[in-house]
């Protein structure tokens, strides 16, 4: 029987990217199929139920999939990341002529955010600024941008919406991952110069690939060790490894995921069992 795994399809290349995995691994005499999702927290519920048997997790979806396993008196087991899923961070970005020194600055101003459900540029950064005294609703009014709510930031229009808010200067700051702050100074959505950065989290790691113990001991070594194998000089790999964002797999890890747990129990996103309790989140 093959392993089924799930996937949300934030984006049409999701369907490129994994109907090519599921060619090569068949190739490679490993049985394996995938169903889609339109947001997160339908998958995690299959997953934590055992409908499927892995899935490729934001790092809230496996929270909340981890918690929902945990209730149920399953083990989910985060196998394999990407190698661009490790230590990333979010930044607090203000315009390059603001007046603004420090966080202690922005006090009394509003703060551009992404989605309800991004741990990149909501969650973390929210959590971040409170830890340093800048309480959302309390110190700084936060405005949010809900793009693709259900998706937990895999689609970054809610962060590109939140940085033209600040490019047009109706907001003092705008939080969005690093990465994306590089990527909205090429596309033109922040001009060359424009902006710089204010504030830095500390590290997180992002997606991972959580299995079930649907699938013995054995078939979960199986598919962690094809996935290692995978290489970016193979012809067959290399593209969809360039649409996925990663040039290698790499063994998974918990240890980044500490401040959004953290984040996630501030804000009450999820209960301790996994139940959805974040008010006004409609995925």
């Amino acid at each position: 029987m093959a392993l089924l795994m799930g996937a949300v399809a934030y984006d049409p290349k999701v369907v490129t990217i994994w109907g090519g995995f599921r060619s090569w691994f068949n190739e490679h005499g490993f049985p394996f199929d995938f169903v889609l999702y339109s947001n997160y927290e339908r998958q995690a519920e299959d997953l934590a139920s055992g409908r499927i048997d892995a899935a490729w997790n934001s790092p809230l979806s496996w929270i909340r999939s981890r918690r929902l396993a945990e209730a149920n008196g399953r083990r989910l087991t985060p196998l394999v990341m990407r190698d661009t899923d490790r230590d990333l961070t979010s930044v607090v970005v203000v315009r390059a002529d603001s007046p603004y020194k420090d966080l202690a600055d922005l006090k009394g101003e509003t703060i551009a955010v992404g989605a309800i459900d991004s741990p990149q540029a909501t969650l973390l950064p929210c959590s971040f600024l409170a830890e340093r005294g800048l309480r959302p609703g309390v110190d700084i009014t936060v405005r949010r941008f809900d793009v693709g709510v259900g998706l937990h930031g895999d689609h970054i229009g809610g962060e590109r919406d939140a940085a033209r808010a600040l490019a047009a200067g109706t907001v003092a700051a705008a939080c969005m991952i690093d990465s994306n702050h590089l990527l909205f100074g090429r596309e033109g959505t922040l001009a060359a110069g424009s902006t710089r950065v204010l504030a830095q989290t500390p590290r997180f790691d992002h997606c991972n690939m959580s299995v079930s113990d649907t699938v013995s001991a054995e078939v979960m070594r199986r598919f962690g060790d094809l996935l290692l194998s995978m290489s970016y000089v193979d012809p067959q790999i290399r593209p969809l490894f360039d649409l996925e964002g990663l040039t290698s797999w790499q063994s998974g890890r918990t240890s980044g995921y500490g401040a959004l747990e953290a984040a996630v129990d501030e804000t009450s996103f999820y209960s301790r069992e996994g139940a959805v309790t974040a008010a006004g989140y409609q995925p």
